[in-house]
């Protein structure tokens, strides 16, 4: 999952940010703290130099006060209050991995935490936008099976306009030769009654008599 994802990207950046710190900070403590290198335990000897017997061990990792320098060796102060020589290459500047571990751990911890925090609250996001993404989709869907009616009802009233002025043009014609038609039998009367008349026999006016 693309998530999973980007959580190991993010704890894997946070880490090697806390190693940074980590080293940064050690950087910034006094010098005359050291720690035994983490690859094996360290012999140690009686004096600064091979020649002087073995007296014992230092753990790998084990923080030391370091109180003088001759030649390869190193003269420490250990946990347990010792003061015995060890070879100068098997110290580091830089806490162990042993102490480190613990704090890395917690603050590891700590950011599985902040960044499950930050999934949930990435989940519900998605999921609001998936909800409010889901209702638009279903109101452009109405919109459109109503935008569907509207034009299937604009159609029926278009078809219906044509109709009714298919009938009205029908009609129109339909009076313009009654009124051709009415006017042509007024005038055919007419023109029939001024042929006719002349011919009519006039009435003889009587003539009045004195008797």
């Amino acid at each position: 999952m693309q998530v999973d994802k980007v959580r190991a990207r993010y704890l894997g950046a946070a880490t090697g940010a806390l190693l940074a710190v980590c080293a940064t900070q050690a950087m910034a403590q006094s010098d005359n703290q050291a720690w035994v290198t983490d690859e094996l335990s360290t012999y140690v000897r009686s004096g600064p130099t091979d020649n002087y017997r073995i007296i014992g061990t230092l753990s790998a990792g084990e923080q030391v006060e370091i109180q003088e320098t001759s030649g390869n060796y190193t003269r420490v102060l250990n946990d347990s209050g010792n003061s015995v020589w060890v070879l100068s290459d098997e110290l580091q500047q830089t806490p162990s991995a042993r102490e480190q571990l613990p704090a890395l751990e917690e603050q590891v911890g700590e950011l599985s935490d902040e960044l499950d925090g930050i999934n949930d609250t990435w989940e519900q996001r998605v999921a609001s936008m998936t909800q409010t993404l889901e209702v638009r989709e279903q109101r452009i869907a109405e919109l459109e099976a109503r935008n569907h009616e509207l034009d299937s009802a604009a159609e029926q009233s278009r078809q219906q306009v044509r109709a009714l002025q298919a009938r009205l043009d029908t009609q129109e014609e339909d009076l313009l030769m009654r009124y051709f038609m009415y006017g042509g039998g007024v005038a055919g009367a007419g023109l029939l009654v001024g042929l006719i008349v002349p011919h009519l026999p006039r009435r003889r006016k009587k003539r009045d008599r004195w008797f």
